[in-house]
């Protein structure tokens, strides 16, 4: 099973559109789906395009009354899954945004990697300036420069990236470790896709990156991306996710 996760808010400009076409794509993988989508306490008319939806197709609707956050949204989900899943082992999870930056069509490259033996895949964007704006290029500058591949446990090149693949069974070993009521990510925005990354990758054998073309010009809402905010977050990161890698998981 894939499940696919959207974290949504205010996307009513979009969120049908990339439903239906995300949809389409899997049809023709010819494999079992589930599209889960938190709505983060959208007004904008997000949670009636989504009921709309819910007949056509395998669609499971979260929903948050206030407003919590990209990263809570994400765990929700994350968390959902690992119940409902019942082949850990070989069922994923496959993250994307909601405003069409990301197509639904890098899904599949994403889940023929894990089946390929992978534990995670992980996005990497190929055309970080075009489209992009001073501040994702400049925060990517300086991620490039100051942190590199330092990530200890998973040395991808694009940390910064939601956009990917995880075998449930590694949110499972993940969620298992944590102290009871704690949170598997707290930062916010790029700064939660690097934590998110750090936190899974030790309960990985083997993590692969794929390369891919974000569509910054399809985004219908204003940008909720903020450089300074970003920068700092990466900051305040655990210096256990910087470590270099121990002995591969179990």
């Amino acid at each position: 099973m894939i499940y696919v996760c959207v974290p949504a808010h205010n996307e009513a400009q979009t969120i049908g559109v990339l439903l239906w076409k995300t949809r389409k794509v899997l049809g023709a993988f010819e494999r079992d789906y589930r599209i889960v989508v938190h709505d983060d306490a959208s007004d904008d008319g997000t949670r009636e395009v989504l009921q709309r939806y819910r007949r056509a197709l395998p669609l499971t609707i979260l929903e948050s009354d206030r407003r919590i956050g990209y990263s809570e949204s994400v765990e929700r989900m994350l968390r959902f899954v690992t119940e409902e899943a019942s082949y850990p082992k070989r069922d994923c999870v496959v993250v994307m945004q909601g405003d069409f930056s990301e197509s639904p069509e890098h899904i599949v490259p994403l889940v023929k990697t894990l089946e390929g033996g992978a534990d995670i895949v992980a996005g990497a964007v190929s055309n970080p300036v075009e489209g992009a704006g001073w501040g994702r290029r400049v925060v990517r500058w300086l991620v490039a420069r100051f942190l590199g591949r330092a990530l200890g446990s998973a040395p991808v090149g694009d940390p910064l990236v939601g956009l990917r693949a995880y075998r449930v069974i590694v949110l499972k070993k993940a969620l298992r470790d944590l102290p009871e009521g704690s949170r598997l990510v707290r930062s916010e925005g790029w700064a939660a896709n690097v934590e998110l990354l750090g936190r899974l990758a030790p309960h990985a054998r083997r993590i692969a990156e794929i390369s891919f073309d974000v569509r910054y010009d399809l985004q219908t809402r204003r940008s909720r991306f903020r450089p300074w905010a970003t920068f700092l977050g990466l900051m305040r990161l655990p210096e256990s996710l910087w470590s270099p890698p121990g002995p591969e998981a179990a």
